[in-house]
Order: structure tokens, then sequence, then C-alpha cells
């Protein structure tokens, strides 16, 4: 039952970065504009296209289960900075936008709790890894 279950938090924690790839490439511009409200004006296109790269990569290695520990790191790399920049709760004024921002905070901490599992424990006994290790050639 462990290995099922670590099999399904890699697929849930992968799709939600592979998605957010995903919404930045399809998004591309308006994230850019996302980006000037943050004060990320130097080289916009070479950090996005540097986060799109860490997501997809660290996505894709977290999901076959090949490197994940590796995946995870690159995920974390991308993702610790983005929670602490973006979702910074403590600087609003009490209301409903400091709330939701604390949310978002905490759900993010949460889901880096779970790359540091990954992290922490590999990526279990089904991946792309455990298959190689495995087969006979």
């Amino acid at each position: 039952m462990k290995d099922i279950a670590d099999l399904i938090a890699r697929i849930f924690i992968a799709l939600i970065f592979i998605y957010e790839a995903y919404d930045s490439i399809g998004f591309y511009k308006e994230t850019k504009e996302v980006m000037t409200e943050y004060g990320f004006t130097w080289q916009q296109d070479a950090l996005l296209l540097g986060s799109i790269g860490l997501l997809v990569l660290g996505g894709v290695l977290v999901l076959i289960g090949y490197r994940s520990k590796f995946g995870a790191a690159l995920l974390m790399v991308y993702f610790i900075p983005l929670t602490f920049i973006i979702h910074a709760f403590w600087g609003i004024e009490p209301s409903i936008e400091r709330r939701i921002a604390s949310i978002h905070f905490m759900k993010n901490i949460a889901i880096i709790g779970g790359l540091l599992m990954i992290f922490a424990n590999g990526s279990g006994r089904y991946s792309i890894k455990r298959l190689f290790a495995t087969t006979k050639v």
C-alpha cells in the first residue's frame, strides 16, 4: 500500500508543476505582466523560460520517478522563493486579501513538505528508476 501511495503522491505533486508550466506557456504575456507587478523587470523572458524549464524538468522527473530527488530539488529551487515573494501575507494589512494570501502561503508550504518527502525518501517502488534497476539486458 505504501508503494501505491508513493506513486499517487508523486503523480499529484508532479501534475501541479506540469500544469503550472503549461499555464505559464499558454498565458505567457499575462505571466510577464504579473512578474512586472512584483518587480521582476530584469530579463523577464530568461526568468520566465528558466522557471518553465525548472517546472517541466522537475515535474517530469518526479512524475516518472527517475532522479526524483533531483526533480524535487529543482522544484523547490523554483517554489520556495516564489512562495515567499508572491504570498507574503505578513506585509498586507488585515483584510480578505491577507487571509487569501495566507491560505495560499500555507498551501504552498504543504506542497514544499511533499517535495521534501520525495527528496528524503526517493521515488518508491513504482518508478522508471526501479524498472531500469530490475530489468536485465
